[in-house]
């Protein structure tokens, strides 16, 4: 009797695992990935006698960017992940980034009408290398590099909850009803400053309930030329109605394709956390290089 138990358990166990396969194997066949990666290079220079005025530059920036989408009857799932890195050198000052992050997410939407879904997302942004606020003068007037971030000081990570929706292929917006934003700052020298609004200095996380709104729109706007746009704010359960309680961030790129190869992008970037500063920042980087694509 036990013999036939383990056989018909072992037998289901099999079968379970055969289907397992099978389902996994079609789901895995209508993945649609698109990776690209590319070197932008930008350099100016100048006679000693140039009267023009001017300073010798070079810049060198690298890109990944990498999705992977399902969309069938039942899921809408998203990989995205983004990388990038760059450097500016000028003839009068030392070797300096001017583009640096690190971002990831994840979402899996379950549908539940043509154009909504329930979903549940996560996603993680840092940063590669240390930055630096320049100009900076010490107690006895002297110009100092003033540390201010490094990777994982600060890293966030979101995991949301809520509901998105699909009026069409290009535009989508969510609504993260239940979102969880935590904050890790693990430099001490950092921490111990007391920066991007931990509790107090010393301290390496600290945890939000936040309200996630997002909208985020892909499309060619014109021939050869796509724009990608999305603007997310978190709004503090605990914070609401203070100035202080909502963190802004709109990121747009527009990609002009000059051939296969080459290609033109203009980034730009409006964030305003006041927890870091309480005045806007923005960031704006024109560049051109090699791109390489693959996609299925």
């Amino acid at each position: 009797m036990i013999q036939r138990f383990l056989f018909l358990v072992l037998l289901c166990l099999s079968m379970f695992t055969a289907k397992a396969e099978v389902l996994a194997d079609s789901l895995a066949s209508k993945w649609k990935k698109d990776f690209n990666t590319g070197i932008n290079i930008n350099q100016s220079s100048f006679s000693d006698n140039w009267k023009g005025g001017g300073t010798n530059t070079f810049a060198i920036g690298w890109f990944l960017n990498h999705s992977a989408k399902v969309v069938n009857n039942n899921w809408r799932l998203n990989s995205d992940l983004n990388l990038q890195v760059g450097f500016l050198q000028n003839r009068t000052q030392s070797l300096r980034k001017n583009v640096d992050r690190i971002f990831y997410e994840f979402k899996a939407g379950y549908r539940i009408s043509p154009k909504w879904d329930f979903y549940g997302s996560t996603n993680f942004s840092s940063q590669f290398f240390q930055g630096f606020e320049y100009g900076k003068k010490n107690a006895a007037g002297i110009p100092v590099d003033s540390l201010v971030s490094n990777i994982f000081a600060p890293a966030y990570l979101t995991s949301s909850m809520g509901f998105e929706f699909h009026p069409d292929k290009s535009f989508y917006t969510r609504i993260g009803v239940g979102s969880l934003r935590q904050t890790f700052v693990f430099d001490d020298r950092i921490s111990n400053a007391g920066l991007f609004g931990l509790e107090k200095p010393g301290d390496n996380i600290r945890n939000q309930f936040v309200f996630q709104y997002l909208m985020n729109i892909e499309k060619d706007i014109f021939q050869n030329i796509n724009m990608k746009a999305r603007y997310s704010a978190l709004i503090d359960y605990f914070r609401m109605g203070y100035s202080n309680g909502v963190v802004h961030r709109l990121d747009a790129n527009f990609t002009m394709k000059v051939n296969k190869y080459v290609s033109t992008n203009l980034q730009a970037v409006l964030f305003k956390d006041y927890d870091q500063d309480p005045n806007w920042q923005f960031s704006q980087i024109l560049s051109m290089g090699v791109l390489y694509r693959l996609a299925d």
